[in-house]
């Protein structure tokens, strides 16, 4: 059976989703979700959506995905153990070796890995599933093929509509390291939404270069039933509840064989371009580099006649409360609001002077919001009863039997009528009841007052709802305790660079620019270690083709988790790169890996439980920020001057330089605007990123003495 997931940022979106039809939701709690900015919920809140949605038996994730620091594991597990108390279906986690350490300690506890751990390939998949997850939840870059390699492995959820990150999900320091709020701890700035040049020809001017457009799968969605896919997620616990009906509402006609509405999609949220994403190859609408923000529907262009603007659409009539986005040239001038109705059209208002042949689209639709927050669901309930004299009451819902505390007395004066009961249980206190009744047997004359009828029908509902969420009030705890770290110190050096030959350093990581070139002369004069530096994603081909490459090093540095279970198929050692973000103990002491490189978002005095023989910490050099899969030039390849790299300028003239290298294709990296130096604050093993060549006067200490919120 095909899930549609549904975002929740608050209790009334989760209604309306269930409400809509959602086979399931997924939420975050006040603290240790990826999702910060949103209301969130409160215990009480996910208790009383949880009860709900088992009305329905739409089931209920707890997105607890932020990465987790030393000072926060012992709040965390507990927090984990209340979610699960709760009756929550599945717990959404980043960090996949804090699963594995939940697993052991309480195997019931259903765990689904978030796509911010970065499974892309068959390989990261075997590594979910050895570690006791249940459901990956794939980056939003893997491509069809091995989704469907994936889904032979492990259950998979994947995007089908929403929002796009511009990085690879889970490598991204953009928003940390420019304003010290970590998109890894559920605080994105999203940076990537503001305007930025490029040194190329053709992208000198400010636009939003970074800024992708939606995702819309649409009828697509049957290639992905195809491959396997279990659950079809829909992004956007930042959004409105009726952008989460419509969307449920599009999936599922579309699941059932018929038309979606895009109309709806369109006018409750979009950004623009939709694109159906890199899972079917990068298409030409994938950068919405003009519009930013909610674009919503075309209904009409702007006629000025008498100095009232005028749109004439004949297919819409407009009310108090509806709202606008006007465009010129492509590129937005204004909002509006509606005016007054005229025989012909309607005007509208806005603070900015308007010509004829301005662009208007509908962004708030108050018919339509009113439509979609109106849809209801209900249960069916079979109700039969017996009331007879000389017997306790009986009555039977959905086939359980419940009964009375007290044998029914025969009526000295008015004896219990049909409408009395049928008045009685027509009460179902806001519970999503549509009431049938069966057979309602009333003998002897029975009597109970109604103040006891009205307590024995609360009583059934009760009991009834709570059958169908039994899994409230589960218990479990988790035997905290931290693990022993070697506390020796590491004092050697690692270097990441494009050639190691005249690299001094006891580790040599190789970051070549073209990864399917010959790499040996690129290591021939490097004595230390030889590593090989995968990236977080790389498609099951491409891994595939570079086993052969690996044979001349001794050991892989990886950025993602498919490393893992890569090292140990080729009986290499694994250096678990920054990528991995280990920020925490725990991590540092199940990380299967010769060395590891704890997360160049903890400050030092955070990193130092972390500290072993095998532990480093990124020292100096380039600070990589983001990991692009797609092409900001859209593949425009016939006309690319196919740079190594070039600059990113944003509105305050910082400059970042964005890096190409070669995999199947190209690919790019976004480094910091400044070089990191804070050599001397580490006390564990120093790595160094030489990847790029920084203009000696621009140094930042990063993250070592002031830590991200």
């Amino acid at each position: 059976m095909c899930e549609i997931l549904a975002p929740c940022g608050d209790k009334n979106t989760a209604f309306t989703a269930i409400n809509s039809g959602a086979d399931a939701i997924y939420l975050g709690l006040t603290e240790f979700s990826a999702r910060d900015s949103a209301v969130n919920f409160s215990f009480e809140d996910l208790r009383e959506t949880i009860n709900f949605a088992s009305y329905f038996g739409v089931k209920v994730y707890v997105a607890m995905n932020t990465l987790v620091k030393n000072g926060e594991l012992k709040s965390f597990f507990d927090t984990v153990c209340k979610v699960w108390g709760c009756g929550a279906d599945a717990i959404i986690l980043q960090d996949i070796f804090l699963g594995k350490y939940i697993k052991e300690r309480c195997p019931q506890i259903v765990l689904h890995l978030s796509t911010q751990a970065g499974v892309c390939n068959e390989y990261a998949a075997l590594v979910a599933k050895e570690y006791g997850f249940s459901r990956v939840i794939l980056s939003r870059e893997t491509s069809l093929c091995d989704i469907a390699k994936i889904t032979k492995i492990i259950e998979t959820e994947v995007f089908v509509q929403g929002a796009l990150c511009t990085c690879f999900s889970g490598q991204c320091y953009f928003s940390s390291f420019v304003g010290g709020n970590s998109g890894n701890r559920g605080r994105c700035k999203q940076p990537c939404r503001k305007l930025y040049s490029i040194d190329r020809k053709g992208y000198e001017n400010p636009a939003y270069r970074l800024s992708l457009s939606d995702l819309f799968v649409s009828n697509r969605i049957k290639d992905l039933i195809v491959a396997g896919v279990k659950s079809f997620k829909i992004e956007g616990r930042m959004r409105r509840p009726e952008y989460v009906a419509a969307a449920v509402n599009y999936y599922r006609n579309i699941i059932d064989g018929k038309d979606g509405n895009l109309s709806d999609l369109k006018r409750t949220y979009n950004r623009g371009n939709y694109t159906c994403g890199l899972a079917f190859g990068q298409d030409k609408n994938f950068i919405s580099s003009v519009v930013q923000g909610h674009l919503g529907e075309f209904i009409g262009v702007i006629s000025v006649k008498n100095g009232n603007y005028v749109c004439h659409s004949s297919s819409y009539k407009p009310v108090n409360g509806d709202c606008f986005k006007i465009l010129r040239c492509g590129k937005e001038v204004c909002g509006a609001t509606f005016a007054k109705t005229l025989h012909d059209g309607f005007t509208v208002s806005c603070d900015k002077k308007l010509y004829n042949g301005d662009k208007v689209f509908i962004t708030t639709d108050v018919r339509l919001k009113d439509k979609l927050l109106s849809q209801k669901r209900y249960i069916d309930v079979n109700l039969s009863a017996e009331f007879i004299a000389g017997e306790r009451a009986r009555v039977t819902v959905n086939g359980n039997k419940y009964y009375s505390d007290d044998v029914l007395q025969v009526a000295q004066n008015r004896a219990l009528s049909f409408d009395d009961v049928t008045a009685c249980f027509d009460k179902v206190d806001g519970r999503p009841f549509k009431i049938i009744y069966g057979d309602i047997v009333i003998k002897g004359s029975p009597y109970i007052g109604m103040a006891a009828l009205n307590a024995f029908r609360r009583d059934v509902y009760n009991k009834f709802s709570s059958a169908l969420n039994n899994k409230s009030g589960r218990s479990t705890e988790i035997d905290f305790a931290f693990p022993a770290i070697d506390a020796v110190n590491n004092c050697k050096k690692a270097v990441i660079a494009q050639n190691l030959n005249g690299v001094s350093a006891d580790i040599g990581i190789l970051k070549p620019y073209d990864y399917f070139a010959d790499l040996s002369a690129l290591i021939k004069d490097f004595n230390g270690e030889k590593y090989l530096y995968l990236p977080p994603y790389l498609s099951g081909a491409e891994t595939e083709k570079l086993k052969q490459s690996l044979k001349i090093f001794d050991g892989i540095y990886c950025e993602g988790i498919y490393g893992i279970s890569l090292a140990k198929e080729l009986g290499m050692p694994l250096f678990a790169g920054v990528g991995f973000n280990i920020t925490n103990s725990i991590s540092a002491s199940l990380v299967p890996a010769k060395y590891y490189c704890i997360s160049k978002e903890l400050t030092v005095k955070e990193s130092e439980p972390l500290y072993a023989d095998k532990a480093f910490y990124l020292a100096g050099g380039g600070i990589k920020v983001m990991d692009l899969v797609y092409c900001p030039f859209s593949r425009t390849c016939n006309s690319c001057d196919k740079r190594n790299v070039y600059t990113l300028t944003d509105e305050e003239n910082r400059q970042f330089p964005l890096k190409r290298y070669k995999t199947s294709e190209c690919r790019f990296e976004l480094y910091n605007c400044a070089e990191l130096n804070c050599a001397e604050d580490v006390a564990c093993g120093s790595l160094y990123d030489y990847t790029l060549q920084f203009k000696a006067d621009n140094f930042t200490r990063g993250h070592t003495r002031t830590g991200v919120k």
